[in-house]
């Protein structure tokens, strides 16, 4: 009786990600809206810069305020 339930659960998450994922803005963003004016792309460095170097040094400034906090208190 419990896998029965657990199978129905199973197909109603799935079945929701699937109309969600199918319905999603995603999915129309080549059509284009009125006054939609995109800016120029990004290039590799900026890419790489913007999402994996600023993250890693705004991690790194975080955790040498941290460690240093605490050598204070120690």
């Amino acid at each position: 009786m419990d896998r029965k339930k657990t199978l129905r659960a199973g197909a109603l998450a799935a079945g929701t990600a699937l109309i969600m994922l199918m319905s999603s803005p995603a999915a129309s963003a080549l059509n284009r809206d009125d006054g939609d004016d995109p800016g120029p792309g990004l290039s590799v460095a900026e890419t790489l810069g913007l999402f994996v170097l600023t993250p890693l040094v705004a991690f790194a400034v975080i955790a040498g305020l941290v460690v240093a906090a605490e050598k204070k208190k120690s």
